[in-house]
């Protein structure tokens, strides 16, 4: 399945199917409107939903007269996805101007340094993968 581009309600509706695997149009409405964000009517989540398995992002099972939705898409995936148009679009590429901005903009627990600290060593010790690719190629 090619790249699915999620609004930001799509994305809401589809984390509350991840989280539970499988719910009603009714159980993630009210899902939704627990979840302390903006609320939203049920028939905007059903219209939602019918987008939503138009585009391939979730199926559904008829339980009696009720249909069950659940997701399609891999949540790592949207992730990545996700992740890549925002580094593209807004910070050029840059993944050290996106690191850069979220570090000086966002609050950071010492836990979450410690483990991003962690990570970048790990990553120096194992190599860049996209230079150690260039290199390889460039020695055959």
């Amino acid at each position: 399945m090619g790249e699915v581009q999620l609004g930001r309600m799509q994305f809401r509706i589809v984390q509350v199917l991840w989280d539970r695997g499988r719910a009603s149009a009714r159980e993630v409405t009210d899902a939704l409107n627990e979840s302390g964000e903006e609320p939203v009517a049920h028939s905007t989540v059903q219209t939602l939903l019918r987008q939503l398995e138009a585009k391939g992002a979730v199926g559904h099972e008829a339980e009696g007269r009720t249909f069950v939705f659940f997701a399609k898409l891999k949540e790592d995936r949207v992730k990545k996805t996700a992740t890549r148009d925002l580094l593209e679009r807004v910070f050029g590429g840059s993944v050290g101007g996106l690191v850069a901005h979220l570090l000086k903009t966002e609050a950071v627990s010492r836990a979450e340094l410690d483990e991003l600290r962690r990570m970048i060593d790990e990553r120096r010790g194992g190599g860049d993968e996209t230079t150690a690719g260039k290199a390889k190629k460039g020695k055959g």
